[in-house]
């Protein structure tokens, strides 16, 4: 009887693994469709890629005396410099479309790689701009968007407001724009992660309980937009698993 529900739980748990599996083809298809109709370039470099880099790991084997035996690696290796391409141009198109949107800088931010404790909108207008706390190994990271003119204010008061509970963590103001001294939207997660590490990973855990007892504002915000046809969480996880 055991191994009867065994087999059955074997049969299920493959039967799911190949309609993951099936799901993550039908997203890199999606995605490269969508992405091959907007950006006409797609396809020569990506191509252009697989012949350079095959062309060069060859020149090398042929230097070798090696060549035919290390064309297979040239080949996959050049696959795997398209698929890089790829998974790049796609990333760039999506911020250029969530770029200037309503809660595009919470989205970003929700894509965020590593241990960072994001709590989206703890500030906001009802104009839609809007602040979110970000702690991680830098400290407080405070992320406006929105109108310059009216996020300078929500970044003060929420700047005094967690500072009481802060001490003395580093706190770091950062409004996403294109206007100088803000952070562009696609570059806005390689500005947090070039951040100094000043706290470790259990000071990280203190602070996130301790500015727990501040209310969330504003709640009205969404948490971000997800441009049209651009599943840039789905698609990104796809290409790593791949």
């Amino acid at each position: 009887m055991a191994d009867k529900r065994d087999n059955t739980a074997a049969k299920e748990a493959k039967k799911a693994k190949k309609a993951a599996s099936k799901q993550r083809r039908s997203q890199i298809f999606q995605a490269f469709s969508m992405q091959r109709k907007e950006d006409k370039g797609l396809i020569p470099w990506m191509v252009g890629s697989v012949v350079v880099v095959t062309a060069i790991v060859f020149g090398i084997g042929y230097l070798l005396g090696h060549q035919y035996l290390v064309l297979p690696i040239g080949v996959l290796l050049g696959l795997l410099v398209a698929v890089i391409i790829f998974g790049r141009r796609v990333q760039k198109n999506v911020y250029s479309k969530a770029d200037g949107q309503p809660g595009a800088a919470a989205w970003a931010l929700d894509n965020l790689k590593g241990r960072w404790r994001v709590t989206p909108t703890v500030a906001a207008t009802t104009q839609l701009d809007a602040v979110h706390r970000v702690l991680g190994r830098p400290g407080v990271m405070l992320v406006a968007e929105g109108a310059p003119h009216r996020v300078k204010g929500l970044l003060a008061q929420e700047k005094k407001r967690v500072s009481r509970l802060v001490g003395d963590t580093p706190i770091y103001d950062i409004v996403v724009g294109s206007e100088e001294g803000q952070v562009p939207l696609r570059k806005l997660q390689s500005h947090l992660m070039k951040l100094p590490r000043n706290i470790t990973n259990a000071e990280v855990d203190g602070l996130e309980k301790r500015l727990a007892a501040l209310a969330s504002k504003g709640n009205a915000m969404p948490k971000g937009p997800l441009p049209a046809g651009a599943k840039m969480r789905n698609v990104q996880r796809t290409l790593r698993r791949r």
